[in-house]
């Protein structure tokens, strides 16, 4: 695996505002991810199958979280992705923060709580995966699976996505991951919010466009 020297330079302007962004965005993609788990009503896709893992072993779901994206990041090596400083912390930060989170987050109980729950997770999904995104510090490992499998395939970027999604969704499902109308509401919505939340919060980078940022906004862990 080739290290991408130009995402661990901090020797630009606003590294300070960068790196400061990039950890904010994981901690609330953390807490995003236990605030849609919390609400029960179904997971973002790749969490179906982190759910789905850590119910048939000892591992929580942060610690699923981490392993996963360490096996994907060794799928890098012969798709000739590279990393930055922003994948390697994501690795950490995202594992650590969601276990964090659901310790600390109530299981509501009345519907409209758990509606709320699930609205506020998406919605700070969402705006933590433009944060990240924004930085431009690397992508995260299932980003970066998906970009370069696209790379080597020919295929579209939203082709190979929906591909991963599907597969991770129902070997989740089928280990007793989460599935729900929050799953099909956060891929449907997901997309257009990070598209509107991204140039508001970009610093140092220039902005995808709205169809690499649609694509890319499923998990930028």
């Amino acid at each position: 695996m080739t290290i991408d020297n130009s995402r661990w330079s901090l020797r630009m302007p606003r590294r300070t505002r960068r790196l400061t962004q990039l950890v904010a965005g994981l901690v609330a993609y953390g807490v995003s991810m236990a605030l849609t788990m919390r609400a029960t009503l179904g997971s973002t896709p790749w969490d179906v199958f982190h759910q789905g893992v850590a119910g048939r072993t000892t591992l929580s779901v942060g610690a699923v979280t981490v392993v996963v994206a360490v096996g994907v990041l060794l799928l890098w090596i012969p798709l000739r992705e590279r990393p930055g400083i922003g994948t390697v912390t994501n690795v950490v930060v995202i594992g650590v923060t969601v276990d964090l989170a659901l310790a600390l987050l109530p299981a509501p109980e009345a519907l409209w709580l758990r509606v709320g729950f699930a609205a506020a997770g998406i919605v700070l999904n969402a705006v933590a995966t433009a944060a990240y995104i924004g930085v431009g510090l690397g992508p995260g490992p299932r980003d970066g699976l998906m970009t370069g499998l696209a790379a080597r395939t020919g295929l579209s970027v939203r082709l190979v996505r929906t591909a991963i999604e599907v597969t991770v969704v129902l070997v989740g499902w089928s280990l007793g991951g989460v599935f729900g109308p929050v799953t099909v509401v956060y891929a449907l919505a997901v997309g257009p919010l990070v598209q509107w939340f991204l140039p508001r919060v970009s610093v140092g980078a220039v902005s995808p466009s709205p169809s690499t940022a649609s694509s890319r906004c499923s998990d930028p862990s």
